[in-house]
């Protein structure tokens, strides 16, 4: 589950105490209005000799636009498999090897694309390296919870992330509310964790792996805990409760829900099941989402090609339609010590589902999705020392904050020892990880004590104040020499406004 992914840039917004949020440059999802009928022509013999592949179709919301373009799908032999009317996406399959060609020339259909390449082997979240679980044996658990220091869990001493944010001393002020609930765009997450099970919501998850929500009970859990580990990991860093057991997370009593997008044999995210999580999160009460991957099997998706474009298209859809319903969209970063806000990157990994090949973007017209989408948080890593971690990509203009996602080459004191993130793991376990997929749960987190903080914000409110808290080091002196930092003591390439503040969160 070790690939690299990057992330983000938004929407300009107004900010009362001075604050200039980044500028946005996306796609932004369109509405048509309704058409005429197409006059009608002779039906050539549609085409069924291609593989069974997904595809996102486009389209304004009117009835009458989206009771064409369906009827369109059918008859080039396209099967829907949902409809999202509301943001005017639909999800098809199809054997037909000109679909996509076809249906970008009917009326109403604003964008059409393939949403893979093909069969699906590797993963596509936002770790480096695999984990290490912590190898603590059931004696030394007990001997860990009977000296653990009152107020503390068992294994806090070793999680530096949580007092780097000062998510200890904010529990003690407020550890976040039952009526917030963080939803975890993921692997997967093992409900039955020890650490999870108390504050986890069986009612706002789901599978969203088809493009089609499944809320069948345990339809949410990862499909192999040996490999797909990562939900649960970010899951315990959001919302791990303080019960005397194990961890903490940075909003201990806040509800997390899961909301599986990744395929099975392989953990990939396609646009179809990231479009479905988006719109389940927003239409059951989800209040903030988690999102540590990039949508495949395109690490960047450019405006130039049409199938990349129809999948920034729909996601776009999705993550505005979620922003305007209250949720609160966090993405993290990516993990190739890219700059976003350079002029051209070379991506070696796309597309990732058969052979990649290499190619020179502009990371401003060619997005990764979600994290360069309007409105979405983006987030990069740091480690103990609070200097950006090694992988991490970063960028002026596009990072909004940091957290910590940890880092091997910044090593704490003790007891902690490793500079990695510890948390919950599949079947009562724990383990160390690494990268911006660490980080983002943080702000997740973060965000969802200030939700409960002010329950009344709506998502750009949350994001403005959050901006406004966190705490900015400035550019290190000794910046290195492949990421440079630019920008200034409050806003720069690495930590964008600064590393969040779980303490602030709960004080103002």
């Amino acid at each position: 589950m070790a690939h690299l992914r990057p992330r983000r840039r938004h929407a300009a917004l107004a900010f009362p105490v001075g604050l200039a949020l980044t500028a946005s440059i996306g796609f932004l999802p369109g509405t048509a209005s309704a058409v005429a009928p197409a006059a009608k022509a002779p039906q050539a013999k549609v085409r069924a000799d291609g593989p069974l592949l997904s595809y996102v179709v486009n389209t304004g919301t009117a009835r009458a636009t989206l009771d064409q373009v369906k009827k369109a799908v059918g008859s080039n032999g396209g099967t829907i498999v949902e409809s999202y009317d509301k943001i005017g996406v639909i999800v098809v399959h199809s054997k037909n090897p000109d679909f996509a060609k076809t249906l970008r020339t009917v009326p109403g259909v604003e964008s059409a694309g393939a949403t893979r390449t093909a069969p699906i082997t590797p993963a596509a979240t936002t770790d480096v390296g695999k984990p290490e679980k912590l190898k603590l044996s059931k004696a030394n658990a007990l001997a860990a919870a009977k000296t653990a220091k009152p107020g503390k869990e068992p294994l806090e001493s070793l999680q530096w992330d949580m007092a780097a944010i000062k998510a200890d001393k904010a529990a003690k002020v407020n550890p976040g509310s039952r009526k917030v609930t963080v939803g975890v765009i993921d692997t997967g997450v093992d409900d039955t964790h020890p650490d999870l099970a108390p504050n986890f919501s069986r009612a706002q998850s789901a599978s969203c792996v088809t493009g089609k929500a499944d809320t069948s009970a345990g339809a949410w859990r990862p499909y192999d805990p040996k490999t797909d580990y990562h939900g649960t990991h970010v899951a315990g860093t959001i919302a791990a409760a303080r019960n005397g057991i194990g961890v903490t997370g940075v909003a201990p009593n806040t509800k997390v829900s899961a909301i599986k997008v990744s395929t099975k044999g392989g953990s990939f995210f396609y646009a179809e099941s990231v479009v479905c999580a988006f719109v389940f999160a927003a239409d059951h009460g989800i209040a903030v989402t988690n999102n540590s991957y990039y949508v495949d099997p395109w690490m960047f998706n450019c405006a130039n090609d049409a199938d990349q474009k129809a999948i920034a298209d729909a996601v776009g859809r999705a993550t505005a339609y979620a922003d305007r319903k209250g949720v609160v969209n966090v993405a993290s970063a990516g993990n190739s010590n890219f700059d976003l806000a350079s002029k051209k990157i070379t991506d070696k990994s796309s597309p990732n589902d058969t052979k990649p090949g290499s190619r020179d973007i502009d990371p401003s017209t060619c997005l990764d999705v979600p994290a360069q989408l309007p409105g979405v948080i983006t987030v990069s890593a740091t480690g103990v020392n609070s200097l950006k971690s090694y992988y991490s990509n970063y960028g002026q203009g596009v990072i909004d904050v940091a957290a910590p996602g940890g880092d091997v080459r910044q090593v704490p004191d003790a007891p902690a020892k490793d500079g990695r993130i510890l948390s919950t793991m599949p079947g009562g376990d724990y383990a160390y990880l690494q990268g911006t997929s660490m980080a983002g749960p943080h702000v997740a987190g973060v965000a969802a004590l200030l939700k409960a903080t002010h329950p009344k914000s709506n998502a750009a409110e949350i994001q403005w104040i959050l901006k406004a808290q966190a705490k900015n080091p400035g550019c290190p002196v000794n910046a290195p020499a492949d990421a440079p930092c630019v920008g200034t003591k409050n806003i720069n390439s690495h930590y964008g406004y600064g590393i969040v503040d779980a303490l602030a969160a709960v004080k103002n």
